[in-house]
């Protein structure tokens, strides 16, 4: 079947698209995926009751015998999506942002909705749909009303955002940070940074492209070249500037426009120094698209994170800083300098293993550790394989000297939340940062 023939009946579908049978609204195109321990093409059938208008396969032995106009048969359903997210995207001609970055695309992406949603419709990527299937996903809910998308894009392997862009064909783009993550899948550093600049490639090649750039981030200036650029940081002359003003415990600080501008200050309810980039690129974005000051104000200030990123959790018993969704070398050691600097009692940590590091891994651990001691916390928790071997590496390292640092180790949470059961902290904060994969956040829960 050819594109514009499926983009028909796509059109059909005002139900939109999915990818689940536990969600298949009236209407709806299911689309039958293949995964490592499932087969879409095995639900299509189900997809049909449960709502959906018409299922799109790639295994004609699904299709009854006797025919229904309703299974659209392809060759591949995955390709299928993608082209009919693009040839939509085409169709629509909505201006595009596109965000990646090692750290903070989410948070970013969060942050630029709340600004830009002030005066305008706009889409913008829900959760962390941000791969080569929830960025087709988000591309399918654009609409004629809508007059601008952010579309988050992650990445976990060489030429995954060169993929992500040739579907989206974003108009604009930015690179939050280039860091150590995923490791195992890159190779290395540089991996990271050539694929994050994937994305760069492409807008240097687009037609009427702009990207916006952290200044004070050398990383980003060296991929720069050839490139249209809208700069914020630190530096006086930059579209739009800033710094940090406070962090106990929330963010605040002040922006100007230019040189010349008037400064605003803002207190925003996200934890961490770190995120500071990520709000004054949301800033930046608000300005260029014809914000007013004082709504990208509100609109910062009112933003609440969720989904354990950056959040500030207040029980009876403790005061938790909840960064447990995800975890790497760069993330963690930013949220380790922020809370060694926060202005906050009796501080203890909750670290949980950062995982697909690769070879890395017991080197990044290590150092993490070596970092821990260096900031004088005593009261360290950690959680995981890798974190035990570190600890042991650094015990035996320092073995004899004044300066060793004892940690309690649990082999995984579920071993953690059986002992804070029993011995739950009192009057502490509390960072709890990890990969998503340790399950932390069930620590969160349990405190």
């Amino acid at each position: 079947m050819n594109i514009t023939t499926l983009y028909q009946i796509f059109k059909k579908c005002a139900g939109g698209v999915t990818t689940d049978t536990r969600h298949c609204p009236q209407g709806s195109l299911f689309v039958a995926l293949r995964g490592e321990h499932f087969d879409g093409n095995d639900y299509a059938a189900q997809a049909l009751r449960m709502g959906s208008s018409y299922v799109l396969v790639d295994n004609p032995a699904c299709v009854p015998h006797e025919g229904d106009d309703r299974y659209i048969v392809v060759d591949n359903t995955l390709n299928s999506l993608q082209q009919l997210a693009n040839y939509h995207r085409r169709q629509l001609n909505t201006p595009l942002i596109a965000i990646t970055g090692t750290n903070g695309k989410t948070t970013t992406k969060e942050l630029m909705a709340a600004v830009l949603s002030q005066s305008q419709c706009i889409l913008y990527t829900e959760g962390n749909l941000n791969n080569h299937i929830g960025v087709p996903l988000t591309l399918l809910r654009l609409r004629q009303e809508h007059v601008l998308g952010i579309i988050e894009m992650g990445a976990s392997h060489p030429g995954d955002i060169r993929q992500l862009v040739t579907i989206a064909e974003p108009n604009y783009g930015i690179i939050t940070n280039v860091g150590k993550a995923h490791l195992e899948g890159f190779g290395s550093f540089e991996g990271v940074l050539r694929t994050k600049a994937e994305l760069y490639d492409y807008l240097r090649n687009a037609s009427q492209s702009t990207v916006f750039i952290h200044h004070d981030n050398p990383y980003l200036l060296s991929l720069s070249n050839r490139l249209n650029k809208i700069y914020y940081g630190s530096d006086d002359n930059l579209y739009v500037n800033g710094r940090v003003t406070g962090n106990s415990p929330f963010l605040t600080f002040e922006w100007k426009a230019g040189k010349n501008g008037e400064y605003h200050e803002v207190t925003t309810r996200l934890i961490g120094a770190y995120n500071f980039p990520n709000a004054l690129a949301a800033v930046t974005a608000g300005r260029y698209f014809g914000i007013k000051e004082e709504k990208i104000n509100a609109a910062l200030r009112n933003y609440t994170p969720q989904n354990n990123r950056s959040q500030l959790v207040t029980t009876p018993s403790n005061t938790l800083i909840v960064d447990a969704y995800n975890a790497n070398p760069t993330s963690m050691l930013a949220a380790l300098s922020n809370f060694r600097d926060m202005d906050m009692p009796h501080k203890m940590l909750i670290l949980g293993d950062m995982r697909e590091l690769g070879k890395e891994s017991a080197d990044e651990h290590r150092r993490i550790l070596a970092f821990v001691n260096e900031c004088g916390f005593d009261n360290v928790v950690l959680v995981g394989t890798s974190f035990a071997a570190a600890a042991a590496d650094t015990a035996s390292a320092s073995a004899g000297t004044a300066a060793a640092v004892t940690y309690r180790l649990y082999p995984d949470t579920p071993a953690l939340i059986a002992d804070l059961r029993k011995h739950k902290p009192q009057g502490k904060t509390i960072l709890i940062k990890g990969s998503n994969s340790t399950g932390l956040s069930t620590v969160t829960e349990e405190l």
